[in-house]
């Protein structure tokens, strides 16, 4: 079985040495209560409840899987009382606002958590973590009304959220959704219709689940322009506020999935059953990306847990196995043979997922910061410059991350050789749990429209430029600095090209808008680079300065580390800036007739 430590060390680097979180924190509205001594109480018990409750249950979940019987599902063995410490210790409502029984904490604490989690049992970790994103919605779009029924029980935990988006013949396109949504006298609604791929839509750990629809109502305009968005419980509450009568909600079948064996991915079937109208008709795809934005987020973490996972299990493993002799001569001559961390080769592979890993997590700690602004800080230049950052880096952070994950994962059973390839040592599993995070809740594609597209081009660069000028100030600053030149010169020439790129994308995209199709997916690559650029080169500003105190070792390796992905990661970035500027005009050269030419379909 895998093994896991929180990387606690590295993580308090990260939020207090870097980005000064107990400042960040002493700021927000009732900063106090997440004082240091809380924070490191904190993680310090998320670690242990990662290790010792999820991760025991992660590989025999997996093999295990979700069974459906009698229209209802039940999930792996041991996955409800993990559930129940769960919701005993009080997790769910760490982040949540105190008005609907939460803690009141930043969402930036909730959100380490989250990566302990998922590095340990990622299948199990979507049961709450949908909740969140359900809770988000409700809070922000639900009526009072609703926010009584059902937001202080997500909160609570004993009762659980889904998304119900896209149905077998829309994928990402829900302007095409068939759900109906028909009023009936009391003022509810009568849901009719079908949904695919639903995470956590029906299981055994909670007592009730509620589920966030799509649907559109009868008199609906066509495409996105006329969704509206219902929550429809599995069973209706009583006059108590407790589960009561089933509603006509049910499992019609569970998915055979490649990954994420332990989490129930489910056809959901809606034959009549009552809902409830959240936010205004025909808003609903507004409403739900409040949602939706709270799972890009997760699923970004998601790619991290399983880049550390893997890290730390190739790490243990490359110490150990015994192969060949090091080039350069025997580094163990008392042993038969090496360890094969001496390898370069090895060294490449793990200091990759290194790389990754700590440069995956400053960015989502970075990220977090912004959210907790958004969510807590006062209104003025600060939130509205936090807004347009946590706007711009959301789809980097989902889809980058993922990317990388599912590379890093790859390499750790590259590590292991044959090893890897065996179910018993648990790395092929994270290389099939990663792979989903590459997809749901908007493709890569998807998210790389949403950064180029959205986000930056329709802004007219304005919102990237947000974030360059805090690049552009730091390198200027530390231009001088003779510790720092071997980071922030190429971090000054690449903020340079990144504002040229975009440029010669949006100059294209003026006559021909498949040009920000065709360069879209390589400029998100290219961002996600050069956003770790820059958080490594703070990194090794920050580990430069405290390098001869007590944890020398520490720092040092945090700035071969830096050196590392400057050297051999960053330059990946010279390859997507030509296919950026190759333009569309290759990939739409050929029909969509001939493309089979040489075999018949």
């Amino acid at each position: 079985m895998p093994s896991y430590q929180a990387p606690l060390r590295d993580m308090r680097f990260v939020m207090d040495e870097m980005f000064d979180y107990p400042s960040h924190y002493a700021a927000l509205p009732n900063g106090d209560e997440a004082s240091p001594d809380v924070v490191n109480a904190i993680l310090e018990e998320g670690a242990r409840f990662a290790r010792d409750v999820l991760l025991p249950i992660n590989q025999s979940g997996d093999e295990e899987g979700c069974l459906l019987e009698g229209g209802d599902v039940k999930a792996p063995k041991g996955f409800k009382e993990a559930y129940q410490q769960y919701v005993e210790g009080g997790w769910p409502s760490l982040a949540a606002d105190p008005e609907q029984g939460g803690q009141g904490l930043p969402h930036s604490l909730a959100m380490m958590l989250s990566e302990m989690i998922c590095a340990t049992n990622l299948a199990w970790g979507m049961y709450p973590g949908l909740s969140h994103g359900a809770a988000d919605a409700l809070r922000h779009h639900g009526t009072d009304e609703q926010k009584e029924a059902y937001l202080t029980k997500l909160v609570e935990g004993v009762w659980t959220g889904t998304m119900c988006l896209t149905e077998p013949h829309c994928g990402t396109d829900l302007g095409l959704i068939k759900t109906r949504a028909v009023p009936d006298e009391s003022g509810a609604y009568t849901i009719t219709g079908t949904k695919i791929f639903i995470s956590a839509g029906d299981h055994d750990l909670a007592e009730n689940i509620v589920h966030l629809v799509l649907a559109k109502l009868p008199d609906a305009p066509e495409g996105s322009k006329g969704i509206s968005l219902f929550v429809v419980p599995k069973f209706m509450p009583d006059a108590q506020g407790n589960p009561g009568d089933r509603n006509g909600v049910t499992c019609g079948s569970l998915e055979h999935k490649m990954g994420i064996h332990g989490n129930a991915t489910c056809v959901m079937n809606f034959d009549g059953a009552t809902g409830y109208l959240v936010g205004a008709p025909n808003k609903g795809l507004a409403c739900m990306f409040t949602m939706m934005n709270a799972a890009r987020l997760g699923v970004g973490i998601q790619g991290l847990g399983l880049i550390e996972a893997s890290f730390q299990n190739s790490l243990s493993y490359a110490r150990d196995r015994l192969q060949m002799r090091s080039l350069s001569g025997a580094q163990a001559p008392e042993k038969p043979a090496d360890p094969i961390i001496v390898h370069p080769d090895v060294r490449r592979m793990l200091l990759t997922q290194k790389a990754f890993a700590e440069g995956g997590r400053m960015l989502v700690l970075y990220t977090a910061q912004m959210l907790d602004i958004v969510e807590h800080g006062k209104p003025g230049e600060e939130k509205e410059r936090a807004e347009t950052l946590l706007g711009l880096l959301t789809p980097i952070v989902k889809a980058f991350l993922t990317e990388v994950g599912f590379e890093c994962t790859n390499e750790g059973v590259q590590i292991f050789g044959g090893h890897g390839f065996i179910k018993e040592w648990g790395m092929e599993q994270l290389v099939r749990d990663a792979r989903i995070t590459r997809l749901y809740e908007g493709t890569t594609g998807i998210q790389a429209l949403d950064l180029l597209g959205r986000k930056v081009l329709m802004s007219q660069g304005e919102s990237l430029k947000v974030f360059t000028k805090e690049i552009h100030k730091f390198c200027k600053t530390e231009a001088d600095n003779p510790a720092l030149k071997e980071f922030v010169e190429p971090l000054a020439k690449l903020n340079a090209e990144w504002g040229e790129l975009t440029m010669g994308v949006g100059m294209k995209a003026m006559q021909d808008r498949e040009e920000v199709g065709a360069a879209s997916v390589d400029y998100l690559m290219y961002s996600g680079y050069v956003t770790l650029a820059y958080l490594f080169a703070r990194a090794a500003k920050q580990a430069s300065v405290t390098l001869e105190g007590d944890d020398k070792a520490f720092y040092s390796a945090k700035l071969n580390t830096a050196r590392f992905y400057y050297q051999r990661l960053l330059p990946r970035t010279k390859a997507h800036a030509q296919m950026i500027q190759a333009g569309a005009g290759s990939l739409m050269a050929i029909s969509s007739e001939d493309f089979g030419l040489g075999f018949e379909i």
